[in-house]
């Protein structure tokens, strides 16, 4: 459907009466320049050129060649083995496949876009296709930008950067699935830009969550408003990103320091096309997280809090224990351990890394009085595997996950393999 209207766009010609006014007004103006005195040439002049300009612009649309270069592709892709050891349920899962389609208005107005099928199959339950991003950035200043539409809220690390080759692991770390899931949408109006060259902003103003999403396992997950969202109680989210080596000036090649701090409040009695739940609940949520780099060593962590207001009444609703206070963390080190003499040729952003990631989620850490915490909801989990990047944006992925709750007390292991790629 996108390349159908893309090429009828692109077919389409240029009114021919512009055109044919165009050319008249040019053909008039260079009469009187032949006739004119030369005080006035210099006038003439500038007239002739402006419309000159604006015929070649409208000849150029003709022919879509105008039309084209406005538009940016992408995109980028995953397909995963996941094999949970002892319990069957192996399988082959095309997971996601992503397309960016962007187009510049003009210098300081372009549009943004995502679109996104998982699980290879759409009927019912399975599957889905969505809308992942749709917004339109104005830029209102060098450092400034007005951003309209669907945006991805500016939690953590992951929700923000997550094209495949850019994380370690097969599946996302588990706190950026639950506590801050990814992918998150948000439909909103927003600001974004750099206070300073070394420190850098995003504040939104957008629909809330549906609180009756909520589930006593996958956290606040569930809440995600992905349709047509309610704006009844609409949300405030944001972040800074410092990097304190810019600030520092000097050569900073060799290392790389980002630290981050994000939250959001927001009611939650918000539903589909406008159905409000009617709940009386709200949600605040505070994170920080960091990236550091040095040489080989790639070092990176997330750490978030959720306190959820109307707790109680969300149980009753639901019929699931939701708590009253969500917590996540995680650490992760990564080793480039590729010998620099096997990067040559189209090789030579070939890259391989090893890595180590421990995350620990208590999803029901303060269930209310009179309801029953779910055991599962409190566990941990390690990863260990490695990334091979044959190419910048291509990386095949292997991994072992050491999985742990309150309730088994004994590991769930899983082993996964992926193929990512992004364009």
């Amino acid at each position: 459907m996108i390349t159908t209207s893309l090429l009828l766009f692109i077919a389409q010609d240029p009114a021919p009466d512009r055109l044919a006014r165009l050319e008249a007004e040019l053909s008039a103006l260079r009469q009187e320049f032949a006739v004119s005195r030369e005080a006035d040439r210099a006038r003439y002049e500038t007239q002739i050129a402006a419309l000159a300009a604006d015929l070649e612009d409208a000849r150029r649309g003709r022919d879509g060649s105008s039309a084209a270069s406005r538009f940016q592709w992408g995109g980028y892709g995953e397909q995963h083995y996941n094999d949970l050891d002892g319990h069957g349920g192996a399988q082959i899962d095309i997971h996601r496949f992503v397309l960016y389609m962007g187009y510049s208005f003009s210098e300081n107005v372009q549009l943004h876009s995502e679109t996104e099928i998982e699980h290879g199959f759409v009927e019912d339950d399975n599957g889905e296709i969505a809308i992942e991003q749709l917004w339109t950035d104005f830029r209102v200043s060098p450092t400034t930008h007005i951003q309209v539409g669907r945006v991805l809220a500016p939690l953590g690390i992951v929700n923000l950067r997550h094209e495949p080759p850019s994380f370690n692991g097969v599946e996302r770390p588990s706190v950026e699935t639950f506590v801050l899931p990814s992918t998150w949408s948000i439909d909103a109006l927003g600001v974004s830009g750099e206070i300073t060259t070394s420190l850098r902003y995003q504040l939104y103003l957008s629909g809330g969550m549906d609180g009756t999403g909520f589930s006593a396992f996958e956290g606040i997950r569930g809440g995600r408003q992905e349709e047509r969202p309610s704006a009844h109680q609409p949300a405030v989210s944001g972040r800074l990103d410092f990097f304190p080596l810019d600030s520092l000036g000097g050569d900073a090649s060799e290392q790389s320091l980002r630290l981050g701090l994000s939250g959001l409040y927001g009611g939650l009695d918000n539903g589909n096309q406008g159905s409000d739940p009617g709940v009386d609940a709200d949600l605040l949520i505070a994170a920080v997280d960091a990236e550091y780099s040095i040489g080989r060593l790639d070092l990176r962590g997330v750490a978030a809090f959720e306190k959820i207001g109307g707790a109680s009444e969300l149980s009753t609703v639901t019929g699931e224990s939701i708590s009253k206070e969500i917590v996540g963390w995680y650490v992760e080190a990564a080793w480039h351990w590729m010998p620099e003499s096997w990067k040559s040729g189209e090789h030579g952003w070939a890259d391989a890394i090893a890595f180590a990631r421990y995350d620990d989620i208590d999803t029901q850490r303060d269930v209310p009085s009179g309801f029953v915490a779910d055991a599962h909801g409190d566990r941990d989990e390690w990863t260990l595997g490695i990334g091979l990047y044959p190419l910048e944006n291509l990386v095949l992925k292997a991994d072992y996950q050491i999985r742990n709750d309150e309730a088994t007390g004994s590991p769930q292991n899983q082993f996964n393999l992926g193929i990512g790629w992004s364009f």
